[in-house]
């Protein structure tokens, strides 16, 4: 997503909970000038107020928020090859661990996140023609067909999704829009474990397509949604599973 933004001419602020030589190594890459790397965890709600004041000190303003941030707790599964927090499987104290670091990160982080970037957006005014602001939540196609393995995080998700809906309504009237993706597997380094197992071939035949998808497709459809051409979209959830899931 950082590439496809600086490719098109915005600067860009990565955020990172602890990579940081990773995150710069990223900007490094990135064309153009100006960006920039704050470290925060999102977990932490006392932590991000100043990570969007870091990110506008070094932007001048923070007009496109990409809540893309996301835990996904797949610990081992006693006496199983499976990962996650099923409820049959998995003690009463690590179900309740899952839940709080999954909610606080996936969705609580990305509201918060969310009124922090907002009331910027609302006290300070754009540079001419630039647009008052855009808000994507990168979600997942668990929301919708269930996950039960690792149900905390397809219901951060389907949270992190009405969340969006109840933002974009809340405001539209100062300017702003508010969309979400919907994701199905994508080749990340959060799902190589998953893809390089046994259980990779049935991961990508559950598209028609026969495969996942790329970082860079989800990344296309996140810059267009941002962009001014995309404000009628507001409030929309952007199914993106190749076909793996229809509904």
């Amino acid at each position: 997503m950082a590439r496809v933004f600086a490719a098109a001419g915005d600067r860009v602020v990565l955020h990172c909970r602890g990579a940081v030589d990773r995150a710069e190594a990223v900007r490094q890459e990135l064309a153009g000038d100006g960006h920039g790397v704050v470290s925060a965890d999102l977990g932490d709600p006392a932590q991000i107020p100043s990570l969007v004041e870091k990110s506008a000190a070094v932007l001048g303003r923070v007009d496109v928020l990409v809540n893309n941030a996301a835990l996904y707790v797949d610990e081992p599964v006693a006496g199983s090859r499976r990962l996650g927090h099923p409820i049959t499987e998995t003690p009463y104290d690590e179900w309740v661990a899952a839940w709080r670091r999954t909610l606080a990160v996936n969705l609580e982080g990305a509201a918060h996140l969310t009124w922090c970037v907002a009331r910027q957006m609302i006290d300070q005014d754009p540079a001419d023609g630039v647009r008052r602001g855009a808000i994507v939540n990168v979600g997942s196609r668990g929301a919708y067909r269930g996950e039960p393995d690792v149900p905390a995080y397809g219901a951060s998700k389907a949270g992190l999704h009405a969340f969006g809906q109840s933002m974009a309504v809340a405001l539209a009237p100062h300017d702003i829009t508010v969309t979400s993706v919907a994701p199905g597997f994508i080749a990340t380094d959060m799902t190589a474990q998953l893809l390089d197992a046994p259980e990779g071939d049935a991961i990508r035949a559950q598209s028609p397509f026969g495969r996942v998808a790329t970082a860079e497709e989800v990344a296309a459809a996140v810059h267009w949604l941002a962009s001014p051409q995309a404000v009628w979209s507001s409030g929309t959830v952007l199914d993106l599973n190749g076909a793996s899931y229809l509904r």
